[in-house]
């Protein structure tokens, strides 16, 4: 029967073994995501968003609240100007970064397939945030991308009348 020295060694080969495995499987993309999930608080969700929509607002919150306003200006709409979507990846980090770091309640509006607006809850801040989601086609894969058009910060900060003080108080669904 081996030691215990021989069987932690064994068992820690065995582990990167399995790892290094299953690793080869995960695109760089996938690996990202799975350290951005595991390294940020849960997004809370109300509503029904797509897997595409979920996926570009999870992004969107870790990119604010990590400071990030490259990553954040990636997941930009492409069709938009540059220069438009860098800076409102600065606003909107200088304004909702310490309340992206905490509990966060997305709320999904409508239907999620095609379009969708997101408003995004801060509670640590008791700030709210209104975005739009849509699908773009980028080197010929349809892709969610959130559309990034408030230069100015006022814009950025501002909040549209129908949106609600707490998240579910519509059910969900848009005001006409």
């Amino acid at each position: 029967m081996p030691g215990p020295v021989l069987r932690a060694v064994f068992g820690a080969a065995l582990a990167l073994g399995v790892l290094a495995g299953c690793s080869a499987d995960a695109s760089p993309d996938e690996v990202q995501y799975a350290g951005d999930y595991s390294s940020h608080p849960p997004l809370a969700v109300v509503g029904y968003p797509s897997t595409g929509t979920l996926g570009i607002t999870q992004q969107v919150v870790w990119r604010i609240a990590d400071g990030d306003a490259d990553g954040l200006a990636a997941l930009a709409d492409p069709g938009r100007d540059r220069g438009t979507t860098e800076k409102t990846a600065e606003n909107w980090i200088a304004a909702f970064r310490k309340g992206a770091g905490g509990k966060v309640t997305a709320e999904f509006y409508d239907e999620g397939s095609y379009r969708q607006t997101v408003v995004l809850y801060l509670h640590d801040t008791g700030q709210i945030k209104e975005i739009y989601i849509l699908p773009v086609n980028m080197d010929g894969q349809g892709v969610f991308r959130v559309s990034m058009a408030e230069p100015d910060p006022g814009e950025a900060t501002a909040v549209a009348p129908w949106v609600p003080k707490k998240p579910g108080e519509l059910g969900s669904k848009m005001v006409p």
